[in-house]
């Protein structure tokens, strides 16, 4: 294979690891939370760009983003709030409750309308999955949309944070949240607005999956979670731009990992069966020679959270 068009694709799925970093790790540094659930708020926005059938592009998209956000702000509202000032590990493990709950609802109902099928199609912005040919060179569109989304996401999630009363109020927040809401910070007001971002984000994800997949299953944006979620961590969890290179390099190392290795399907998440021990093997060695994070900077303390 073609080692130039392996850096491409592997160029292409990093940046979509790193647009669902950015949700995570804007929801981590104002709640202290990782949520296992987020796969689920992708899967739900997905489900949401299938359901219109022949919808404009445009009022899809818009669907699948009014259905994310409203997802995560019942989800906050229900699950989130009321254990707030619960133990951390109790709020992790509500996360895998919610994630599940929502995962087997769609199986039910996924078992119900297709009997056997793959899955629903999804033809919003298909013609994104078309490749454009450069010499040997085969780049599809929606490798370009998931870089320009993943560093629009990140940079306007900057300006935010760094330009606009809420975004200070988050940066505050995450600092010490304690503190912030003695000086005036509206706590249900700055959780409830990163948790409405981290929908959005969610459903721009979701788009980007859809136009590569086509389809949308119970188990759509599940696995990638996991996968970013081990790169957040093996980034360095307690600053959104680590957190962010950090889940770009394991998608990077996933499809040029399974590029390399003995193939025994067609994705990168199932071309063989080494590729996770592989990638798992690599976290594991990361964290022993740098426990704060591949991307955090030596002698750096936790303080700055988003």
């Amino acid at each position: 294979m073609n080692h130039v068009q392996a850096l491409i694709d592997a160029i292409g799925e990093g940046a979509v690891f790193a647009l669902i970093a950015v949700g995570i790790g804007l929801v981590f540094g104002v709640l202290r939370l990782i949520n296992f659930a987020y796969g689920q708020l992708i899967m739900v926005a997905a489900y949401a760009l299938a359901f219109p059938g022949n919808w404009p592009d445009a009022a899809s998209i818009g669907l699948a983003v009014l259905a994310a956000v409203v997802a995560s702000l019942v989800m906050e509202r229900i699950a989130f709030r009321p254990l707030r000032t619960a133990d951390p590990s109790t709020m992790l493990v509500a996360t895998f409750a919610i994630a599940y709950l929502l995962q087997n609802g769609a199986l039910l109902q996924y078992t119900y309308r297709q009997q056997g099928g793959l899955g629903d199609s999804i033809g919003t912005l298909s013609g994104l999955n078309q490749a454009v040919t450069i010499g040997s060179l085969h780049i599809r569109w929606v490798t370009f949309l998931a870089i320009g989304a993943g560093l629009v996401s990140l940079g306007g999630l900057a300006l935010i944070l760094t330009r606009t009363s809420i975004g200070l109020q988050m940066r505050a927040a995450s600092m010490d949240f304690r503190t912030a809401r003695l000086l005036g910070v509206k706590a249900d007001t700055v959780i409830m607005a990163a948790v409405a971002i981290s929908g959005v984000l969610a459903a721009v994800a979701a788009v980007v999956l859809s136009i590569s997949s086509t389809s949308v299953n119970p188990t759509t944006g599940f696995q990638e979670t996991i996968f970013v979620l081990v790169g957040v961590v093996a980034g360095g969890i307690d600053r959104l731009v680590s957190a962010t290179l950090g889940a770009f390099a394991i998608g990077f190392a996933i499809e040029l990992v399974g590029t390399e290795l003995p193939n025994s399907g067609a994705t990168p998440f199932t071309s063989n069966v080494y590729m996770p021990s592989v990638i798992y093997l690599a976290v594991i060695v990361v964290l022993l020679l740098r426990p704060a994070g591949l991307f955090a900077r030596r002698g750096q303390r936790t303080v700055e959270r988003v």
